[in-house]
């Protein structure tokens, strides 16, 4: 005869979790309400607000760092940065005040003006047009983080003169993904860059070229080799690229690939960021050991891809 273990709850017993409470509270002129533990960024939405982000993704946690987020928080004295505060009973939120709009374009029009953003997405120079942005306006003698970019290896090539130090690459490399830990932020004011361990080069860093840290920049500053090689020759063509979702071959894991193909050949792969098992993260192999399928651009050895 069995005997259930001393302290089991018995079928009658079992309590299901209690849902989460619900937050109200209005953004600009619409009352919404959130789960409890929502962010500001998470009211807008709901409200159906657009927020400009950089440093900011759902997969990541936020830093706080491009403040290109804030919003008029009543009460509050300073704006607030809408991905990390998070949302309580009550608050009024105004997202397109005076305030806001000038804050938003102050901030892109100095990145713009001392970083290169021309690889960036389509929603930053989206925004910089509806902000009015105009980082000419600091003149030709604005300083700039220009450097030369590092090639190193034939897997991706860093180019810091695009860098905006989101941190995005810092936190995917450590706790939030890949816990490598192989690089931070160096140095200050103008002198700060992402840099490894006494910047050392990267082949010879604690660096596991996973890729990850490519997944999440924003403005292009860390490029896979295959796509800086046709950008340098000015063969790059996205918009006559197709995409193909695949699952991975090499273990039985069932990471999710993007093959991004150009010409009839592979030029880059990727992993779906709301896909459950990647979460956009994928391993050396899978994010580079791709080029069996068919011949690619040649990397530094003279071979597609190859470190």
């Amino acid at each position: 005869m069995s005997q259930e273990p001393a302290g089991a709850a018995r079928p009658s017993e079992v309590r299901m979790p209690e849902p989460r409470r619900r937050i109200a509270l209005r953004v600009d002129d619409s009352d919404v309400e959130v789960p409890a533990g929502s962010s500001l960024l998470d009211a807008c939405t709901a409200a159906g607000v657009e927020t400009p982000t950089l440093c900011y993704l759902a997969t990541l946690t936020p830093v706080n760092a491009c403040r290109v987020c804030v919003v008029e928080l009543e009460g509050s004295r300073a704006l607030v940065p809408s991905c990390a505060r998070g949302a309580e009973e009550g608050m009024v939120v105004r997202t397109a005040s005076a305030r806001v709009r000038t804050s938003r374009r102050m901030v892109l029009e100095l990145l713009a003006s001392s970083v290169d953003l021309d690889r960036a997405g389509a929603d930053l120079h989206r925004w910089m047009a509806e902000y009015g942005a105009d980082p000419a306006r600091f003149g030709p003698g604005a300083a700039t983080v220009a450097a030369p970019p590092k090639v190193q290896d034939g897997m991706y090539v860093r180019d810091y003169a695009a860098c905006v130090l989101c941190y995005k690459c810092v936190e995917a490399c450590g706790t939030d993904h890949q816990h490598t830990f192989a690089i931070a932020v160096s140095g200050r004011g103008f002198d700060a860059r992402i840099s490894t361990e006494f910047d050392t080069p990267l082949p010879e860093s604690a660096c596991v070229y996973c890729g990850n840290c490519i997944a999440v920049c924003p403005t292009g500053a860390l490029v896979p080799r295959t796509e800086w090689d046709l950008r340098q020759a000015g063969e790059w063509r996205p918009e006559e690229q197709t995409v193909t979702t695949t699952v991975c071959p090499y273990c039985g894991v069932g990471c999710n690939l993007s093959l991004h193909v150009q010409d009839e050949r592979v030029v880059k792969v990727t992993s779906p960021l709301d896909h459950e098992i990647t979460l956009g993260n994928l391993c050396e192999k899978g994010r580079f050991g791709w080029t069996f399928l068919a011949p690619g651009p040649a990397g530094a050895d003279g071979s597609p891809g190859g470190r």
